[in-house]
């Protein structure tokens, strides 16, 4: 069963996002009182690219198995030290397809719109840890696990304890790209 282990957010802009006991998804937005709240995008480093540019990173997900995998390496990390808002469990979330739904027992739903893109940031907060989330395949291909980012269909409210149904998009699926 996926589930929702914990939510977090951050009024700013912070690497880190403290848990909350629950979290509000606005429609067309994100995360209620989060810095990447909004319609346009909101990543300092998009906005000073083009500040007009849609926002496809509104809600931000990891895995808590990645979380798992990542502290039998040596680097203890919680819930929302990576700046996710929903830290998830029992769900590949870098397998999913773009454009999965993904629907909260509050009335929430996400669309998937791609892989969060890990920076340099990331080995501030643990030395060597961005190499443990994206490295190489057999094929030499880029491989990112950092979690994946989605954009609010429906608002609602999430809680952890709360299940999460997986609605994947019609045939043929496209994979997730870094958005």
């Amino acid at each position: 069963m996926s589930a929702v282990v914990a939510v977090s957010r951050s009024a700013t802009h912070t690497f880190t996002k403290p848990a909350q006991r629950s979290i509000r998804l606005l429609t067309g937005l994100g995360v209620e009182g989060d810095a990447h709240a909004g319609t346009t995008v909101r990543h300092r480093s998009r906005v000073a690219k083009d500040p007009t540019r849609p926002n496809l990173r509104q809600v931000h997900l990891i895995s808590q198995e990645l979380l798992g995998e990542l502290g039998e390496l040596g680097y203890r990390v919680g819930p929302g030290e990576l700046g996710e808002n929903v830290t998830t469990s029992g769900l590949d979330l870098v397998a999913l397809p773009t454009d999965t739904l993904l629907v909260f027992p509050g009335g929430a739903a996400v669309r998937v719109t791609g892989l969060r893109n890990p920076c340099h940031q990331i080995n501030r907060f643990r030395p060597g840890l961005l190499g443990q989330v994206i490295g190489r395949d057999d094929r030499g291909e880029v491989v990112r696990r950092a979690g994946i980012m989605g954009v609010v269909i429906q608002g609602g409210e999430i809680r952890p304890g709360d299940t999460i149904t997986v609605e994947l998009p019609t045939a043929p699926h496209s994979p997730l790209v870094v958005v």
